[in-house]
């Protein structure tokens, strides 16, 4: 079953809540390695700079100091919450022109299916200028994916959100894995309600990645998270740059 990810409620009526289940902070290291990445692949000649499921801005926040972007997400609503963040930024819910970079996060995870996962990648293709490339980030890929249990939230004056992610994959033959979520959420009078989500994520090996990228047209390349903020080791980068002709 396939949940549209505008209709989960952590991005439909949980969205205002955003700021409170995570916070631009958490970003800041990961993403400047992200914006050393793109100027050291495009070896400076980067400009603007579209991220596809930019969700609440958390990575524009940062971005933003490099490049010019523009920001397309399914979910008005998560849209609305990066509004907010990052005024100066254009948001869309689509887009029909070309940038230095296409950029996705954690959005990809989102694709389960080898045939969502190459529209995405044809998606960025269409929308990089020759020359240009995209970088994809997925949370995990079939070689390091592991079992877990996350925790966080935060307050702001009355409110407060808490939440645990249970991360599992009850088959392993196929292509997905889940992330059931619960969020806890207090409200300005102190009333506590209890939501339950489920995200049904990707999980491709590193060869099914480069064997897409490649079919599609891009020059894959792979690049390890090099911070100290990945303190498991899973993030893996995955490259595109689309040839010049």
């Amino acid at each position: 079953m396939t949940i549209p990810v505008e209709q989960l409620r952590l991005y439909a009526e949980l969205a205002e809540w955003w700021p409170l289940f995570t916070s631009p902070e958490e970003y800041k290291d990961e993403v400047a390695y992200y914006a050393k990445v793109i100027k050291d692949e495009l070896k400076g000649e980067v400009k603007t700079v579209l991220e596809l499921g930019s969700g609440g801005g958390n990575s524009a926040s940062h971005l933003k100091k490099h490049f010019q972007m523009t920001l397309v997400d399914l979910s008005e609503n998560m849209l609305n919450v990066s509004r907010k963040l990052n005024p100066e930024c254009e948001h869309v819910l689509g887009v029909n022109k070309v940038f230095d970079a296409v950029y996705v996060h954690d959005a990809i995870a989102y694709m389960h299916t080898e045939k969502d996962l190459r529209k995405t990648i044809e998606t960025a293709y269409l929308h990089c200028r020759p020359g240009g490339m995209t970088m994809m980030v997925p949370d995990y890929i079939k070689e390091n994916f592991t079992d877990a249990i996350v925790t966080g939230g935060h307050d702001k004056l009355k409110q407060g959100l808490r939440y645990m992610e249970w991360i599992w994959d009850p088959d392993p033959s196929d292509t997905s894995y889940l992330s059931d979520m619960v969020y806890m959420v207090r409200d300005e009078n102190g009333q506590m309600n209890c939501v339950y989500d489920r995200h049904i994520l990707g999980l491709f090996s590193q060869e099914t990645w480069i064997r897409i990228m490649k079919e599609v047209g891009f020059i894959p390349k792979v690049i390890p998270f090099d911070t100290k903020s990945d303190t498991e080791g899973v993030l893996i980068l995955f490259v595109g740059h689309k040839p010049l002709k």
